[in-house]
């Protein structure tokens, strides 16, 4: 026997005191917003249900505002020990949790008969442009080439500096949310990790003061840009893009809500709005989404051009680089 209730957009069901949650055929911005809000106002119901059954027969498109609001919502949920179930998932929803890794996390019943896998959703024009796929190919190419140039004098000049090695690995979430990890040349001390919880980045109290966590040889490799050379290494391979939103930390998606996913429709690009925008001048939160999302307002291949021309204007200019 089931009960009838009706949370916004979402139809709800209680089939033996547990909740039954019909997901909606697309479920991007405005459908994801809402989808949390419905699985907030069930977990502030008394007394809380042993789980929530999502079902996603009907869903045959997620973007990263929804893996957004999947992981908000198993993260509410278990914070009271209730289980979220996703049950009837299709192939375009399964393919995109095995790729961000959610699988493995969130409890998966499958349709009866899954369909074989299928290309990953369009989220935006830019993910699915074999042209720009072959830019940064072509790109990444050229700029390993300099790279290699480039290693030899970087890494005496690193070792000679400070100790420590001369690579400088971190986490980052790229498109729809996948980890990768970034690659640049060390420019900080031993420990000191450019890694700031909920913040951009920590500052000197000071604004105009150099950074002291940053070494001298460091300093310069910002200025110039050159500690983000082997970062073409993560665009050959397809993990970023020559232009595109600046890459986030894990520990930043973390608080991050529904709508602020939307940034991550795109893949992370090793240049975009921010950096040609005085990447050193901003440090709001705010701003830094506004800036990503503008790109993927105005995207096109011409713009990315234009974009990587501005960037190497900016690279050497004085006033270039990061703080």
């Amino acid at each position: 026997m089931s009960d009838s209730m009706s949370e916004a957009d979402f139809k709800v069901i209680l089939l033996h005191e547990t909740p039954v949650m019909q997901l909606p055929a697309r479920l991007s911005v405005l459908e994801a917003v809402a989808f949390k809000e419905t699985c907030q106002r069930i977990l502030h119901n008394h007394p809380l249900p042993q789980k929530i059954i999502l079902d996603f027969r009907q869903t045959t498109f997620i973007d990263s505002c929804g893996i957004g609001a999947l992981v908000n919502n198993y993260k509410n949920a278990t914070s009271k020990d209730v289980e979220l179930v996703l049950t009837n998932v299709g192939t375009p929803v399964i393919a995109i949790l095995k790729m961000v890794g959610l699988d493995q996390i969130l409890t998966v019943e499958l349709l009866p008969e899954p369909t074989k896998l299928t290309a990953l959703p369009p989220t935006h024009p830019s993910t699915h442009s074999w042209i720009k796929r072959g830019l940064d190919i072509v790109g990444a190419i050229v700029g390993l080439g300099i790279t290699a140039l480039a290693f030899i004098p970087i890494a005496i000049a690193i070792k000679l500096d400070t100790p420590g090695p001369i690579l400088f690995s971190q986490t980052r979430k790229g498109w729809m949310g996948k980890e990768f990890r970034i690659w640049k040349f060390r420019s900080m001390y031993i420990g000191s990790q450019d890694i700031s919880k909920g913040k951009i980045r920590v500052k000197p109290l000071d604004e105009n003061a150099p950074d002291p966590r940053v070494t001298r040889v460091g300093r310069f490799l910002r200025k110039t840009s050159l500690d983000e050379l082997p970062q073409f290494v993560n665009v050959l391979k397809g993990e970023m893009s020559l232009v595109g939103t600046r890459p986030p930390t894990p520990d930043e998606v973390d608080y991050y809500d529904v709508p602020e996913w939307q940034r991550l429709d795109v893949k992370p690009g090793m240049t975009g709005e921010w950096q040609v925008n005085g990447r050193n001048q901003i440090h709001d939160f705010k701003d830094i989404i506004d800036l990503d999302l503008r790109y993927q307002h105005n995207w096109s291949l011409m713009y990315d051009v234009k974009l990587i021309i501005k960037t190497i204007l900016v690279v050497f200019s004085k006033n270039s680089g990061a703080a």
